[in-house]
C-alpha cells in the first residue's frame, strides 16, 4: 500500500481541476447583461450609451448598439467610444470579452484605474486609452496581451514606472506613454519590441538612461523622451532617425553628433553601463529602484531566492505531471476544430490568391470582423431611393470590367497598397486608364445604410482640383468593394521632395499647386449644390496627386465616410508621423475645417522647401523672411522673395498652434489670389 499517499497526492491536486470541469450551476453571463454592466460603469448617468437597451434580445442582431460590433459567431469583437464625453470608469467586466479585438475610449473623461483585467483580452491588438483622467499604475500583465499592436495610455495622470513585461510585446509597433506622472527608468526590456516603430515616453519624470537595446531597435523611426530627467550618454544609433529623434528638455543627456548636447566626460560615458542604470547610480537605496531597473542583488537575498525557487520548481513538476494527460487530448481536440473553423472561413471570403495577398493582409483590429455573409449595400432597400437610376447606371461597374480591366488584379498592375487597400492600375473597354482602389468589407462600415449615404457623398464630389470618381463595383461574392478613379500619370506631391534630380519643380508650378490645393479644400469646405460641409481629415503631399500638367488633384476625398471607423485612426498613424496632425487632435479627437488648414500649411511649407519633413529652423526662417532656412536650394535663387515670403506667412498662419487664430481656407485663397500668376 505504498502507493497510497502518492495516490491521495494526486487526487488532492486533481480536485481543483476536476471541480472546474464541473458544469457550473451560476447564471451564466449574456452578452447583453455584460455590456449593461459595462455601460453603467462607462456611463453611470446614462447620457450617453442611451442606445444601449436592456430590452434588446441581442446587442450583435440590434444596430442601435452605437459603437459594438461582432462577428458572426455573435461574439463582440470592436468597442468603438472615442470622444463621446463618458465619465465613469473602466469597469474589470470589459476583461470578459474574451473576442475583442479593438478598444477605443479614448478622448473621454474616464477615471479610476487601468483594471488588469484587460489582461485577459488576449486577441486585443488595439487598446486606445489615451486622453482620458486615469490615475494608478501601469498593470504588469498588459504584457501578457500578445496580439497587442497599438498600446495608446498617453494624456491620463498615470504613475508608478513603465513595467518591464511591457517587453513581452512582440508586436507591438506603437507605444504612446506620454504626458502621464510615470517615473523610474526606461526598461531595457523594451528593447525586445523588434516591431516597434514609435515609442512616445515624453513629459513624464523618468531618469537613468537611454538603454542600448532601445537604441537600435530594426523598426523604430519615432523616439520622442522630452521633457524628462534622463542622463548619460545617447546611443549614436538614434542619429539615423533625424527628426524622428526628440529628446529636448534633459539637462543631464550628453553624447557626440547630436546638436544641443554637450561632450560626454568620463563618468557619462560610463552612466549607459548597466542598463539603465549606470554605475554611478549604484547608491540608490533599494526601495527607490523601479521595477524597470535590472539590478542584481547578491548576498543572503540571492540565495534565499534561489531556495524559494527551488521549492516552486518542484511542486509545479508534481502540478504538471498529474494534470498534464487531462489537458492533453482535450487541447488537441480544441486546436483541431479552431484550425478547421478558420480555414472554412477564410476560403469563404476569398476567391483569387492575389486579392488574399493584397485586400486582406490588413493593419486593422477588425481583420477577423466578419459582417453579414448578406453584406450588399447596393442591394435594394429604402435607401435606395437616395440614388436615381440615371446615377446607378452611370456609375455602376460590374466585377467582369473591374477584373478585366486589372488582368485579374496582375501584380503587374499594382500601383500601392496600405493597411487596408490595395490600389491597381487598369485599362477599361474604352481604352482609358484608371486606378481601382480594392477595400474590403472588412474595413467599410458594417452598417449599409451609411456606407451608401458615404458613397452618395463622393459621386457628389466634382471639382477640378479633386480626384475624379469614375464608378464603383461592390462584389456581395467577393466582399469587396471597388472604386474607380482616373489615372494620374505624374504621381502624387511627395514625389517633388528631397529630390536632387530634374524632378525639382520651379517658381510658379510651385505657386500653382499651392493655388491649386487651396482651391480644392475651399470647395469640400463649402456647403452648396446640395453638397454638404466636408473635412478632408487627411491631407498629406501624398493625397496630392499632380496630372500631366501639373494640376494638383486632392484624392481620398470622403473616403473616411466609407471605411469603419477603426481603420479611420490606422490611417492617421502616417499622418501624425509626418506632423500634419493638427494640435488640438490631442485634446478633442476631431476633425474641423481648421484641421485641413493645418495639415495645408505643412504642405505650404514641404512645397517651399523641397523637403518632406519640416523643421523649427523652416518655420523660424519664414518668420523672419531668412529664405535659406526655408526655400528650396534646387531653385538656385529663380524666386521672386516678395511673394515667396507672403506663402511664408501663409504656412505660419494656417499652422497656428491654436486653431483659432488659423485663417480659414476662404481668408486663404484670397490672400493667394493677391500673389501674382506670372513666372518670374
Amino acid at each position: 500500500m505504498a502507493f497510497l499517499p502518492l495516490f491521495t497526492l494526486f487526487l488532492t491536486l486533481l480536485l481543483p481541476f476536476h471541480s472546474l470541469s464541473q458544469p457550473s450551476t451560476t447564471t451564466t453571463t449574456t452578452p447583453l447583461s455584460l455590456l449593461m454592466t459595462i455601460k453603467s460603469a462607462l456611463d453611470p448617468q446614462g447620457l450617453i450609451l442611451s442606445s444601449w437597451s436592456p430590452n434588446a434580445t441581442d446587442p450583435c442582431s440590434n444596430a442601435s448598439f452605437e459603437g459594438v460590433a461582432c462577428n458572426k459567431h455573435g461574439q463582440v469583437v470592436n468597442i468603438t467610444l472615442q470622444g463621446r464625453g463618458l465619465s465613469g470608469t473602466i469597469p474589470p467586466e470589459i476583461g470578459q470579452l474574451k473576442s475583442l479585438i479593438g478598444l477605443y475610449l479614448h478622448f473621454n473623461k474616464l477615471h479610476g484605474v487601468v483594471p488588469t483585467e484587460l489582461a485577459n483580452l488576449t486577441n486585443l491588438s488595439d487598446l486606445y486609452l489615451n486622453v482620458n483622467d486615469l490615475s494608478g499604475d501601469i498593470p504588469p500583465q498588459i504584457g501578457d496581451m500578445s496580439n497587442l499592436q497599438v498600446l495608446q495610455l498617453c494624456y491620463n495622470k498615470l504613475t508608478g514606472s513603465i513595467p518591464t513585461r511591457l517587453g513581452s510585446l512582440k508586436k507591438l509597433s506603437v507605444l504612446a506613454l506620454q504626458s502621464n506622472q510615470l517615473s523610474g527608468a526606461i526598461p531595457a526590456s523594451l528593447g525586445d519590441l523588434t516591431m516597434l516603430n514609435r515609442l512616445d515616453l515624453s513629459f513624464n519624470s523618468l531618469f537613468g538612461s537611454i538603454p542600448l537595446k532601445v537604441a537600435v531597435l530594426p523598426l523604430l523611426k519615432v523616439l520622442d523622451i522630452r521633457n524628462n530627467t534622463l542622463s548619460g550618454n545617447v546611443p549614436l544609433a538614434l542619429k539615423r532617425l533625424d527628426e524622428g529623434f526628440q529628446y529636448a528638455n534633459n539637462a543631464q543627456l550628453c553624447g557626440i553628433s547630436f546638436p544641443s548636447l554637450g561632450i560626454c566626460t568620463a563618468s557619462a560615458q560610463n552612466s549607459n553601463q548597466p542598463e539603465p542604470f549606470g554605475a554611478a547610480s549604484s547608491h540608490l537605496p533599494s526601495k527607490d529602484i523601479p521595477e524597470s531597473a535590472n539590478v542584481q542583488h547578491n548576498g543572503g537575498h540571492q540565495s534565499r531566492k534561489s531556495q524559494s525557487a527551488a521549492v516552486v520548481g518542484v511542486v509545479c513538476l508534481i502540478v504538471a505531471i498529474a494534470v498534464a494527460g487531462l489537458f492533453s487530448f482535450s487541447w488537441y481536440r480544441r486546436q483541431k476544430q479552431i484550425i478547421g473553423s478558420a480555414f472554412d472561413s477564410g476560403v469563404a471570403r476569398l476567391s483569387t490568391d492575389q486579392v488574399k495577398e493584397v485586400c486582406m493582409r490588413s493593419g486593422s483590429p477588425l481583420m477577423s470582423l466578419d459582417y453579414s455573409n448578406g453584406w450588399d449595400p447596393l442591394a435594394k432597400h429604402q435607401d435606395m431611393s437616395s440614388f436615381s437610376q440615371e446615377m446607378l447606371e452611370s456609375y455602376m461597374f460590374n466585377l467582369d470590367e473591374v477584373e478585366s480591366a486589372t488582368q485579374h488584379f496582375s501584380e503587374m498592375n499594382l500601383l500601392g497598397k496600405s493597411s487596408f487597400s490595395a490600389v491597381y492600375k487598369g485599362t477599361l473597354r474604352d481604352g482609358s486608364t484608371v486606378a481601382i482602389k480594392c477595400i474590403s468589407k472588412i474595413s467599410c462600415k458594417s452598417d449599409e445604410a451609411e456606407f451608401l449615404k458615404g458613397l452618395k457623398l463622393l459621386t457628389s464630389l466634382k471639382h477640378e482640383n479633386l480626384l475624379r470618381l469614375r464608378g464603383f463595383c461592390c462584389s456581395k461574392g467577393r466582399g469587396e468593394c471597388f472604386l474607380v478613379y482616373d489615372y494620374v500619370s505624374n504621381g502624387s506631391l511627395l514625389h517633388y521632395f528631397n529630390t536632387t534630380t530634374g524632378k525639382a519643380l520651379d517658381w510658379p508650378t510651385r505657386k500653382y499647386i499651392i493655388k491649386g490645393i487651396a482651391k480644392g479644400i475651399e470647395y469640400l469646405h463649402k456647403n452648396q449644390n446640395n453638397k454638404p460641409t466636408l473635412v478632408h481629415s487627411n491631407i498629406s503631399a501624398e493625397k496630392v496627386l499632380i496630372d500631366q500638367h501639373y494640376n494638383p488633384l486632392l484624392s481620398d476625398s470622403g473616403l473616411h465616410k466609407l471605411l469603419a471607423d477603426d481603420i479611420v485612426f490606422s490611417t492617421l498613424k502616417g499622418s501624425a508621423a509626418m506632423g500634419y496632425l493638427a494640435p488640438e487632435y490631442t485634446t478633442t479627437g476631431r476633425f474641423t475645417e481648421k484641421s485641413d488648414v493645418y495639415a495645408f500649411g505643412m504642405i505650404i511649407f514641404q512645397i517651399l522647401s523641397g523637403k518632406s519633413r519640416i523643421t523649427q529652423l523652416n518655420c523660424h526662417g519664414a518668420e523672419i523672411s531668412r529664405f535659406e532656412d526655408f526655400i528650396d536650394a534646387n531653385l538656385a535663387g529663380k524666386f521672386k522673395e516678395s511673394e515667396a515670403a507672403r506663402l511664408g506667412e501663409v504656412a505660419l498662419l494656417c499652422t497656428h498652434e491654436s486653431p483659432n487664430h488659423r485663417p480659414d481656407i476662404g481668408a486663404v485663397m484670397q490672400e493667394l489670389n493677391d500673389i501674382p500668376s506670372s513666372s518670374c
